[in-house]
């Protein structure tokens, strides 16, 4: 039997290119730390390595990356998401400039491999199925090759429990597990689907309170994020976890406060509601995308279209969980008054944090391939955007149907609204009349980093910070506070995540403004090509 030789991993987590809407740098400055999430996949990556290689990890979002820490490594690991994407290729040429073997991986260079090739080694797909093939070839001497594995095929049963030793938790608002992965739907715009599969394979119940309780031996009290891309998408299995994280809470005395992101059908099952109340979830993400039935028809997200979505969000309110929502502007079927259309709904559902952002065709979806077959997808699509506020602020990587400057002006209408302080204030303060925390942990753990900073001296910080705001935060926080104390911590939460997109949104509006005025400056198209336009859009 050959003994693992001891091997130097270094890895390093790429730096997001560009701040975005789910940054939060300014509230993260708040709570005094320096990113809102921790790098899950590579933790999980390094507990699958043999016990004879030794593990240094460098969030380069966080911390430096010195001479020293290439000199120590045998081999460096890196990968990421496409925002990070040409930090990622900026540390592949300088492992190989230190003559390290870098090995990539993760969603990115798994959608979009090609562009890669200057890594020494790429492992594409998930590491479960693939790993132990690159460690014997390593360690038999070969120092490059490609490693793709079977497609959703996984057993996420024998993933073993991350490395959270490899983290600093103060660097972070908020620690992640993941219990699924996969999602039944087939939203034609998405690509998790396509890394994952659409049938959600789910960890034990047992593994779950193992990392849980690895966690807690380590100290950690407060925010852990289930980072599934949907979480209910195994109801069955999930009804029988969460009684057991409900009383594995109850009996640690609840020092974790839960989040997820799920499909908006779980409106739908009161059961599920009550235990994800009972086990403490105060939040949850869910993509909305657009409030028109015919869109969301068109894009493949029918599930949104058998519902009033505004009633469905506000039962989840009823269970004492806060929304956040995803929304997207640029699709084919919009009407000319969208704008207003998704105003009106973000006012009525009473949604504080929208996420609103351009289309944008991800590698290897199934909205990519249809606009690479109708003539329409530019060319570069699967090169993340380095200039500009974001990913969304250069979204619209394809000819669209409806003119671009209205697209971009509906974008912009959206943003002034939403993210005025007015409307923000008072979408947060409509929210917590709406939230019924009864079945949830009224305080905080001790220990739990977002009890550093107080909530006045939060609310003030943030107001001081943004003039602007002071007068309708201020109430806001006022009003909740009269209400009950449990409405005031979280409303206190929502004030802070102002801090950031307050500010982000004027950035993304001066960014739209911009690709305004290019268009108004390009010359005008000739006739015969403007008549053969709408041909290829439509071919």
């Amino acid at each position: 039997m050959t003994v693992p030789q001891p091997c130097n991993v270094l890895m390093l987590y790429p730096l997001f290119s560009a701040e975005s809407f789910w940054s939060f740098g300014e509230s993260c400055k708040l709570m005094g730390v320096k990113r809102p999430a921790a790098p899950l996949g590579l933790i999980t990556v390094a507990a699958m390595l043999p016990e004879s290689w030794t593990v240094r990890l460098i969030d380069c979002n966080t911390g430096p990356l010195g001479d020293e820490d290439l000199a120590w490594a045998d081999v460096v690991f890196t990968g990421g998401m496409m925002p990070q994407q040409a930090d990622t290729l900026r540390l592949i040429e300088l492992c190989r400039a230190a003559g390290k073997p870098v090995v990539v991986g993760g969603p990115d260079a798994t959608s979009s491999p090609h562009i890669y090739e200057r890594a020494d080694f790429r492992v594409l797909g998930e590491a479960e199925s693939v790993i132990a093939e690159f460690i014997a070839a390593w360690e038999g001497g070969a120092r490059s090759g490609v490693f793709t594995a079977p497609k959703f095929q996984a057993d996420v049963t024998s993933t073993p429990v991350p490395r959270f030793d490899l983290l600093k938790f103060e660097d972070y608002l908020y620690l992640g597990v993941q219990y699924s992965r996969g999602c039944p739907f087939t939203c034609e715009f998405c690509d998790i689907i396509e890394l994952y599969g659409r049938v959600p394979r789910t960890k034990t119940n047992a593994q779950m309170l193992v990392e849980l309780d690895r966690l807690y031996a380590m100290g950690y009290r407060g925010h852990l994020d289930f980072v599934d891309d949907n979480f209910i998408g195994n109801k069955k299995s999930l009804r029988l976890f969460l009684p057991q994280l409900a009383e594995w809470q109850r009996a640690h005395g609840y020092p974790f406060e839960l989040s997820t992101e799920a499909s908006v059908n779980l409106a739908d099952d009161p059961e599920l509601l009550d235990l994800m109340g009972a086990a403490n979830f105060f939040a949850v993400f869910v993509g909305i995308e657009s409030p028109d039935p015919a869109t969301l028809v068109a894009m493949r997200k029918k599930q949104n279209t058998r519902r009033n979505i505004a009633e469905s969000i506000h039962k989840i309110y009823a269970a004492g969980m806060l929304v956040t929502a995803g929304f997207i502007v640029g699709f084919d079927n919009e009407k000319a008054s969208m704008a207003e259309a998704m105003i009106e709904f973000i006012e009525e559902a009473a949604i504080p944090v929208s996420m609103v952002g351009l289309l944008y065709a991800l590698p290897n979806t199934q909205l990519t391939r249809r606009l690479e077959r109708e003539g329409r997808l530019h060319a570069g699509h699967d090169l993340a955007p380095t200039l500009g506020a974001d990913q969304c602020t250069s979204g619209i990587n394809f000819d669209p149907i409806r003119p671009l400057r209205d697209i971009l002006m509906d974008y912009k209408q959206v943003l002034e609204h939403i993210y005025s302080p007015a409307a923000y204030a008072s979408r947060v303060d409509r929210l917590m009349t709406l939230l019924d925390r009864s079945r949830q942990r009224h305080e905080l753990a001790e220990g739990d980093i977002r009890a550093k900073v107080g909530a006045m001296e939060t609310v003030h910080r943030v107001v001081t910070a943004l003039p602007e705001a002071r007068g309708p935060l201020w109430q806001t926080f006022m009003n909740c506070a009269k209400r009950d104390t449990t409405s005031a911590r979280i409303a206190v939460q929502m004030i802070a995540g102002y801090a950031h997109l307050g500010p982000f949104s004027r950035k993304v509006i001066d960014a739209i403004d911009g690709r305004l005025a290019e268009l108004d400056d390009q010359t005008v198209v000739p006739a015969a090509a403007a008549a053969a336009a709408p041909a290829r859009n439509l071919a």
